[in-house]
């Protein structure tokens, strides 16, 4: 620029709206067992789909995320072709990141400025697209040693991202997680969404941080939390179990053979323990596990009709819609204002008796109340019925001195700040998805730091850069408010 002449007015890229199409596996093919329904982008589509972003001065994905990934750069990096960048950023931020590009709610996605005037640009699948062509094979380098020990009880989503976020910070951290696999209620996700290697190559990168992860032990059961902070030595526990039992329908009939649990149906089958399903199928529940279920049912039971059951519409379904969609793409009938009274059957399931429902009032949550409709009673045929109706924390030795707050959806947290509970040191933390659940684990890991550095005469900081960089962490430039939906 000429000596006294006007700065150069910087051009926004021009609005793309429409979007880099993502391929699938035909309908007809992907449900005959579980391959992975969506494809990567290839190198040359994220590229393209990367320049549809405008890298809008205020970073509303960003701020949408509960995790704050900075997906504004990697998008950025992308559209030059800089996939090394691209992947180190989506790890800097997120431990779990091989897990987050394929089941991610995307809220960054329903954020995007792009959607005023099309599709919004396909974050989720070019962060997929970061770790499959940049250099992702990076393992995070913790800080100077604190030398304090910290206790994570569950080994899901929050203790996961706890773990990784102490972990760099120096601590000492043994997470305990009472079933033989890591990855908490990511091990109920289906493999044609993600799988359980995906869980293990982020676990993986944790391998040279002090975090030491112990299969098949119920804290609460063989251990207590007294335990934990006396004679082994930690100086702080967290709380992250999240909600692993189901919720039942309370209705009769539900111990008749043909009944299952939907969390233990869909981790059997993730374990290769096949349920013995039978030829007429009913999912009853709306939520995310629901879809899992009906979805799961119609690969392992091939020809067999599956029919999901809810007792409000679907706008007042909780579930994603785009797994929704994919769900009646495939075949399953969907069977609204339905409320389930009992369940049918001698030896076993042969029907569940429902109820029509009318739409009341909106509940507590929002919802509008479903009301039932007198004398629509009528029974639908079956052999076997799935429970997806909800899950509940397991707190056997988790007692009323903690003061645990539990949530409409079922896991419990601390009151105080930072999710600490009432008994010193020892705080609670969970989330209604895989990266809100993250998201709490990142407050509760901050005040567990907080809490120790004031134990040692110390001040808390921000989270180091986990491959060993100067930089601490700090939110983009532009950055606000949180969008928390």
């Amino acid at each position: 620029m000429a000596q006294g002449s006007a700065p150069e007015r910087v051009v926004p890229p021009k609005l793309q709206p429409v979007r880099v199409p993502i391929g699938e596996e035909p309908v007809e093919e992907r449900t005959a067992d579980f391959r992975e329904v969506l494809h990567a982008y290839t190198r040359e589509e994220a590229v393209l789909e990367a320049r549809r972003c405008i890298q809008c001065r205020r970073p509303w994905c960003v701020e949408a995320c509960p995790i704050t990934q900075d997906c504004r750069e990697y998008l950025r990096l992308v559209a030059i072709e800089d996939f090394d960048g691209a992947a180190r950023v989506t790890l800097r931020d997120d431990p779990l990141a091989s897990c987050l590009c394929k089941v991610c709610y995307h809220y960054c996605e329903d954020a995007c400025v792009v959607k005023k005037k099309g599709v919004p640009v396909a974050i989720r699948q070019i962060k997929r697209a970061s770790l499959d062509f940049g250099a992702s094979d990076l393992v995070y380098v913790p800080s100077q040693p604190k030398h304090q020990r910290v206790a994570i009880v569950g080994a899901g989503p929050a203790g996961l991202m706890a773990a990784w976020e102490l972990g760099v910070r120096g601590y000492s951290v043994t997470v305990f997680e009472q079933e033989d696999r890591f990855g908490g209620l990511m091990q109920t996700i289906p493999a044609y969404r993600m799988t359980d290697a995906d869980v293990e190559l982020a676990r993986r990168r944790f391998r040279d941080l002090d975090v030491t992860f112990v299969d098949g032990r119920k804290i609460g059961l063989e251990t207590t939390l007294a335990d934990l902070l006396g004679h082994e030595g930690y100086q702080s526990v967290l709380l992250a179990i999240g909600t692993p039992q189901h919720r039942s329908l309370e209705i009769p009939g539900e111990d008749l053979p043909g009944v299952l649990p939907a969390l233990e149906f869909l981790k059997d089958r993730n374990a290769g323990r096949p349920a013995s399903l039978g030829r007429s199928i009913v999912v009853v529940g709306g939520g995310d596990v629901a879809m899992d279920s009906v979805r799961s049912a119609l690969r392992a039971a091939p020809g067999a009709s599956v029919t999901l059951l809810y007792r409000r519409s679907r706008a007042e379904m909780p579930a994603d819609p785009e797994e929704v969609f994919g769900a009646e793409e495939e075949g399953v009938r969907f069977e609204f204002q339905r409320a389930p009274l009992r369940i049918v059957g001698t030896e076993r399931v042969e029907g569940i008796e429902v109820q029509t429902t009318e739409l009341g009032p909106p509940d507590a949550g929002g919802r509008r109340r479903p009301v039932p409709v007198a004398g629509s009673e009528a029974v639908v045929p079956c052999d076997t019925v799935i429970v997806a109706v909800g899950q509940q924390a397991d707190l056997y030795g988790f007692g009323a001195e903690l003061d645990l707050r539990i949530t409409s959806q079922g896991w419990p947290e601390g009151r105080g700040n930072g999710y600490a509970t009432a008994v010193p040191g020892v705080f609670a933390a969970g989330g209604r998805s895989v990266v809100y659940a993250m998201g709490a684990a990142i407050e509760a890991a901050a005040a567990i730091d907080a809490y120790l550095a004031q134990k040692r005469g110390a001040s808390p900081s921000a989270r180091p850069d986990p491959f060993g960089g100067p930089e601490a962490f700090h939110r983009p430039a532009g950055y606000t408010t949180p969008i928390r939906v």
